[in-house]
């Protein structure tokens, strides 16, 4: 088609002497077409951008919906030097140009054109990532996600460098090999990292704590701090910082106690063997009401189990109604102090271990 223009714009011209002059392979009339083609593709391609383009924005906001505003910015990112530079593309086709230079041109294009598919779809997925983070309130996972999109767009600029490589003649076959080996040897040298970041990301996903809940992994217990690319760190109880690998966080057991949402608290206590058989069965009433004025604690039972070496033993059972430390023992504390004051308000006598002794005297005659 643009071959057919040509010819005729060169019929239009007429047999002019000057227009046979020949400059660099080409006559004058070539070039002469060529600037003509090119202002009237420029012109085109200005009134698609200025007037359809527009057109289109405008009737996109109009509408409201985001992911037509993520198009408008896509439309925006193509600038007008790229307009001009497709129309001296189109045009100068019609030319006799030396091989290396045309091959610089076409090259120069396809990168072009491969920068705005690659913006274009950075947008996309910042559209996608901004849609994922209303509804993902955590620093962590947003971090996690934010990190996969970085990585996305790298793979973008590679996937775009060896397609233009590719379109220009260049047989990246081996340049992908020469990158699967070194990728192999990269992966080889930083498979503990990797393991790590792998690990956090299964971390952030699944989920199996966050920042702010207090767990125990084997020996270790605190508060997550924060949860990194390759390591986890927990405010221990004493104070101290302890980093922990994800890797070692994915492949053992964690105790999670902020997902617990009540806590089971179980203890016993004795009396002595001299405490009556009445005050025996008073003592299962006055723990039950105990524990009922506590507002977070709920009665399960309250028994007298057996007899043990040295003392009458009753054991407890209730649920702390909340999952922190602190409401624990200030619940338990108070239970255990009122039960220490009833029961001195009852005169029973708390056992502790003792042992009594029976001397049998026998007196002959």
């Amino acid at each position: 088609m643009i071959a057919s223009i040509a010819e005729a714009f060169r019929s239009f011209l007429g047999n002019y002497s000057f227009l046979d002059i020949d400059i660099f392979n080409n006559k004058m009339a070539d070039y002469v077409v060529f600037l003509v083609l090119f202002l009237i593709l420029f012109l085109a391609l200005r009134i698609f951008r200025s007037i359809i383009l527009n057109k289109i924005k405008n009737f996109i906001r109009k509408i409201g919906y985001e992911l037509g505003n993520t198009l408008v910015l896509i439309i925006d990112t193509i600038k007008a030097p790229f307009y001009w530079f497709l129309a001296f593309y189109i045009s100068v086709n019609i030319l006799s140009l030396n091989p290396v230079l045309f091959k610089i041109i076409t090259g120069i294009l396809l990168a072009w054109v491969s920068y705005q598919v690659v913006k274009a779809f950075q947008i996309l997925i910042d559209y996608a990532l901004q849609k994922v983070f209303i509804n993902e309130k955590d620093q962590g996972t947003q971090n996690a996600i934010l990190t996969i999109g970085k990585i996305t767009k790298s793979l973008l600029w590679i996937l775009a460098v060896l397609t233009v490589l590719s379109n220009l003649g260049v047989n990246i076959t081996s340049v992908i090999a020469g990158l699967g080996i070194g990728g192999i040897a990269v992966a080889l040298a930083l498979q503990n990292i990797l393991n790590d970041l792998f690990s956090s990301f299964a971390i952030y996903f699944d989920k199996p704590f966050v920042a702010g809940d207090f767990i125990i992994v084997g020996e270790h217990m605190g508060v997550v701090e924060k949860i990194g690319i390759k390591t986890t760190r927990i405010r221990a109880l004493q104070g101290e910082e302890i980093v922990i690998s994800n890797k070692e966080l994915t492949s053992t057991r964690i105790q999670n106690f902020k997902k617990m949402q009540k806590r089971r608290v179980v203890f016993a206590f004795g009396v002595v063997y001299g405490t009556s058989l009445e005050k025996l069965k008073k003592i299962p009433l006055i723990v039950g009401e105990i524990i009922k004025s506590e507002k977070l604690a709920e009665l399960d039972r309250v028994h007298f189990v057996k007899f043990d070496d040295s003392a009458l033993t009753f054991e407890v059972v209730y649920y702390l109604l909340s999952a922190d430390y602190n409401d624990y023992m200030d619940v338990n504390q108070n239970i255990l102090l009122s039960i220490k004051e009833n029961f001195e308000k009852e005169n029973i006598s708390m056992a502790f271990p003792t042992q009594t002794l029976y001397i049998r005297n026998n007196t002959s005659n």
